[in-house]
């Protein structure tokens, strides 16, 4: 009999949600905007203390709207981190502009400021600065941005912070998502909460967030009729999606803790195990760990990341490897790179484990079970080890 399967990172609801999307649905407001597309972006604003959120269909659609926000364009170029999701290079190239990469640090897996430093000195001595720098926060935790922005300030490059896996996260007590003119999140599926779909741009600029919603309404000209002077997008969100995301705003802080929980747990249970290794987190950065993310060193282990996945696997255990750095893809091959080695060494090495906020004490037993069989090392003693007293509270 096949066991249960545990998920990489599955919805957690809690009433809320079902209560909020009856309440849409019993006022007839189905179309997009609404109520609590309204509410969302208010609230939403209030919790990341940014002046203003748009409410969008996805957070793709929010980095594509954040780029031409700032005048992106054909030929342009756009630095950007090579360790990310495909989404964060394909809105670049929407616009014709084309995307640089900037290899990752050791400390945080994010952008490396030093080589962003260098490569905006570069630019600017040959008289050819990017038209933006699109920072990316990692697996729920931020990038290192007291450098990033001193650098991007002295040569006058706006910021667009893809925040899409870190809401949530601060970085010296500041909210991911908004160390930028601009700063988008998602509410995909496998966030750390969700709406089944749907993206936020915030933003301190309201003539920014007012174009943001012009254009994401297809660009309809104030008239009785249909109008338009402009290319739009049908990229808002819609009042259903509104609710649950609503519902599930108020439980970001308790995921937060339970997926933080989830981490300790991983790194206490698997601590002996030769060549294993962890994510870091900074002393400047809470990361939500959003996904809990190890390295494998096969000399030291004696198998292989793949080995690791492919055992889970056969216990019916998702997990995923680490992004593959947008400069291997076979898409992006053409473009410029400063640095890759940090970021080819990640995604050989790492390994993203089960991090749902919803996850049982057995779930984490059985994953680092099979982690501990692979590395030939002995299971956990269930009588000796039990989760922290906040997971169990929670």
């Amino acid at each position: 009999m096949q066991s249960t399967r545990i998920y990489l990172s599955p919805p957690h609801m809690s009433g809320d949600e079902r209560a909020l999307l009856l309440d849409a649905f019993d006022s007839n407001w189905i179309a997009p905007l609404g109520p609590h597309v309204d509410a969302l972006e208010r609230e939403f604003a209030e919790l990341v203390g940014a002046k203003e959120a748009v409410a969008l269909s996805c957070g793709t659609a929010a980095l594509h709207l954040a780029l031409l926000l700032l005048g992106v364009g054909r030929g342009d170029e756009v630095l950007t981190s090579t360790m990310t999701f495909a989404a964060t290079a394909n809105a670049i190239t929407y616009l014709g502009a084309e995307p640089v990469f900037i290899d990752s640090d050791e400390a945080t897996w994010n952008m490396d400021p030093q080589l962003l430093v260098d490569e905006l000195r570069t630019r600017a001595h040959h008289n050819k600065l990017p038209k933006a720098v699109v920072v990316v926060d990692l697996y729920g935790q931020c990038a290192d941005y007291g450098l990033i922005r001193q650098a991007c300030q002295w040569y006058n490059v706006p910021i667009i912070e893809d925040a899409a896996e870190a809401l949530g996260a601060t970085y010296d007590g500041q909210p991911a998502g908004t160390f930028g003119e601009l700063g988008i999140y998602s509410f995909n599926g496998n966030k750390i909460i969700t709406a089944s779909g749907g993206g936020i741009l915030v933003t301190n600029q309201k003539e920014l967030a007012d174009r943001a919603r012009f254009l994401a309404t297809q660009a309809r000209d104030p008239a009785p009729h249909y109008q338009h002077s402009q290319i739009g997008y049908n990229y808002r969100m819609s009042n259903l999606l509104a609710a649950v995301g609503r519902g599930q705003l108020r439980l970001l802080e308790d995921r937060v803790e339970r997926r933080r929980a989830n981490f300790e747990f991983y790194r206490d249970a698997l601590a002996d195990v030769p060549g294993i290794g962890f994510m870091p987190e900074p002393a400047a950065c809470r990361s939500t760990r959003w996904l809990s993310c190890i390295t494998v060193a096969p000399s030291q282990f004696g198998a292989t990341r793949e080995d690791v996945r492919l055992a889970l696997g056969a216990d019916n255990i998702e997990s995923r490897p680490t992004w593959k750095p947008m400069h291997l893809q076979p898409v992006f091959s053409h473009c410029r790179l400063r640095g890759g080695a940090v970021a080819e060494r990640i995604f050989e090495q790492g390994l993203c484990l089960p991090s749902g906020s919803n996850m049982a004490e057995e779930d984490l037993l059985r994953v680092v079970d099979i982690v501990r069989t692979v590395g030939h090392c002995s299971p956990l003693s269930r009588d000796i080890y039990r989760l922290a007293p906040q997971r169990k509270a929670a």
